[in-house]
């Protein structure tokens, strides 16, 4: 089973959902993303939030077709959308894809992205994406990785995310590197691309966020 979530972020920055509607495919609406699915037609399981970006006519419409909705007090410890992602993590699907998590509120943006971190920390290894209409982003523990080319995200940055991340090596990359560290805040490795159909990342400490970018047309 994959679960796709769906938070509120602007509509503008979301892909075509339709194109990850697959058979075996969870879908949760994160407050008024839960009214974005069902005008979009596309059936939704669970929903979570304290539903303060929607009103009354739209969360009424969400209840109608919402077999699960869990609403919650706006004065809470975490966002919404934490609460959903910690809900999926607990179902032990094979991935994890959030969209409407970028764009719009810088301090949602950083959020969830933070959100992606957490699970790593506690060492729940489901593979947790967020994604766009431009942007794929996910962390990744120290190991060693494989990497396909897609044309349709051609650049390729590794930002560290822990203080120190060491013997970063990057095969089949334009700009390749061999146990190189990298420290917090570099930009070392923003914006590289793959020159072979495959490649691989590497690195024995740290924790990498990785983002897969096209540029808008």
């Amino acid at each position: 089973m994959k679960i796709n979530i769906l938070a509120g972020g602007p509509q503008q920055y979301l892909p075509n959902l339709n194109d990850y509607c697959f058979d075996e495919v969870l879908w949760i609406g994160v407050d008024r993303g839960a009214h974005t699915l069902i005008k979009k037609g596309i059936a939704i399981d669970y929903a979570f939030g304290d539903f303060d970006s929607v009103d009354e006519s739209q969360y009424s419409m969400i209840k109608q077709h919402v077999p699960h909705l869990q609403r919650v007090k706006p004065e809470k410890d975490e966002t919404d959308m934490e609460l959903a992602l910690l809900w999926a993590i607990e179902q032990k699907p094979e991935e994890i894809t959030v969209f409407g998590a970028t764009g719009g509120r810088l301090d949602h943006f950083f959020a969830n992205t933070q959100l992606l971190i957490q699970p790593l920390l506690n060492d729940i290894l489901v593979p947790i994406c967020l994604v766009d209409k431009q942007n794929q982003i996910m962390v990744k523990k120290s190991g060693h990785y494989q990497i396909a080319k897609e044309s349709s995200y051609p650049y390729i940055s590794f930002i560290p995310v822990t203080e120190n991340v060491r013997n970063l090596t990057l095969t089949g990359f334009k700009y390749p590197l061999t146990n190189h560290f990298v420290p917090l805040g570099s930009t070392l490795c923003i914006s590289n691309e793959l020159i072979d159909d495959n490649g691989t990342f590497s690195f024995d400490k740290g924790i990498l966020m990785v983002i897969r970018s096209k540029d808008e047309k």
